[in-house]
This record gives C-alpha cells, sequence and structure tokens, in this order.
C-alpha cells in the first residue's frame, strides 16, 4: 500500500474506531496533531463529524472513506501511518523538521520512537 494509500470502506470502523481512540489519548502524537490543541481540537472535531455522517447513515460508506483518507494525509506523518496500518518499524523520520511538525516541548517527549510505541496500541492492521 502506498503511503496514505486509500482506506478501503470495508475496514472503515475500524480506523474511525482506532483514529478516534488516539486522537484522544494524551499520550499519542495525534493528540497535539503537530500544530498544536488548536489543531488537534478541529482534528478531533473533523473526525468525530466523518464517524458522525457513517454512523448516521448520512453518508455513505465510500463517501467517509473517502474523507478519511485526505483526513489521514492532511492530519498524519508518514511514520504514524505506517504505524497505524501495522507495519512493523516506523520510517524513519528525516533530521530536518517541516513546517507543520513542532519541537518538542518540556511537556512532550522528545523520543519519537516512544510516542509511535504508544500509538502503535492503536493500529488498524
Amino acid at each position: 500500500m502506498a503511503v496514505y494509500g486509500g482506506i478501503q470502506a470495508h475496514e472503515l470502523e475500524r480506523w474511525l474506531y482506532a483514529l478516534t481512540n488516539a486522537a484522544y489519548d494524551r499520550r499519542c502524537p495525534l493528540s497535539k496533531v503537530h500544530g498544536g490543541n488548536a489543531r488537534a481540537r478541529t482534528a478531533r472535531q473533523d473526525l468525530l463529524h466523518l464517524a458522525h455522517g457513517f454512523r448516521s447513515g448520512e453518508r455513505s460508506r465510500y463517501e467517509v472513506a473517502d474523507g478519511l483518507s485526505r483526513w489521514c494525509q492532511h492530519y498524519l506523518t508518514e511514520a504514524e501511518w505506517y504505524v497505524l496500518v501495522g507495519g512493523r518499524q516506523p520510517v524513519a523520520q528525516p533530521e530536518t523538521s517541516s513546517p507543520a511538525v513542532d519541537t518538542p516541548t518540556a511537556d512532550e517527549p522528545a523520543d519519537n520512537n516512544g510516542v509511535l510505541h504508544v500509538l502503535y496500541q492503536h493500529r488498524v492492521g
């Protein structure tokens, strides 16, 4: 599967469950979503909107799967994606930081593999 490949419609419930749990797990990198608390709130709100649309029947399984794929592209790093799809080893992050990724603060762990290990508990694959 390519990086940020499409989420299959038959896997949608597992993805929604895993991503929602990861987005609210304070030990997890998705709780801050690489941009601070405001971006994390927006990410969780978008995720809950997708889940509600699916569970209420307002949107088809395929529409929600497509929206969830776009959500992953927008909010997840490549390493987080590979951890969630069940990859054994997360892809190594380059040393240079991209503008979307914050540097760790005093209350965030500096060890990227440590937070990815927490995310591994929420994997889908």
